[in-house]
């Protein structure tokens, strides 16, 4: 039997966990009413400070190149971004943001994993340093897989 104390802070870690995934399904919903999933907003945002190549937006996405070049196809159909292929090295892909794309990226709602993002970049290097280990606790307990 858990004692009175522990029982009050499983139910808050437990209800913190709770929160957080009813916002994250919440703001993916709002999102995904858009038209743009959470992946291409984070892209756009991403491109809205100048041109990154294809493995540089892989890296902040943290996905394959493989994906981060279907996903700028996608972009890239809708008229949000272009890509260039760099003079100096033709294996490079430049990508830009269009004026579409800005306006995409600026008229959605900046909320969930897209805000996080932005927001823990903010943080001092001991906070995201507790936050990393207590996400990687939990992924843990979970029997997840981690792979940076």
């Amino acid at each position: 039997m858990m004692d009175t104390q522990y029982s009050r802070e499983y139910h808050d870690a437990i209800g913190a966990v709770l929160t957080l995934h009813r916002y994250l399904r919440q703001s993916a919903k709002a999102r995904s009413a858009t038209g743009v999933s959470g992946r291409q907003h984070a892209t756009l945002r991403a491109l809205t400070g100048g041109r990154r190549t294809i493995g540089e937006l892989a890296s902040l996405l943290f996905v394959g190149e493989s994906a981060t070049s279907e996903l700028v196809a996608k972009l890239e159909q809708a008229g949000y971004v272009e890509r260039v292929r760099s003079a100096a090295d033709n294996r490079v892909v430049h990508v830009s943001i269009t004026e579409a794309g800005t306006e995409a990226a600026e008229s959605i709602p900046l909320s969930g994993l897209p805000l996080l993002r932005e927001r823990l970049q903010s943080l001092p290097s001991e906070e995201l340093s507790s936050i990393s280990q207590t996400f990687r606790s939990i992924l843990s307990l979970l029997e997840v897989d981690y792979e940076t």
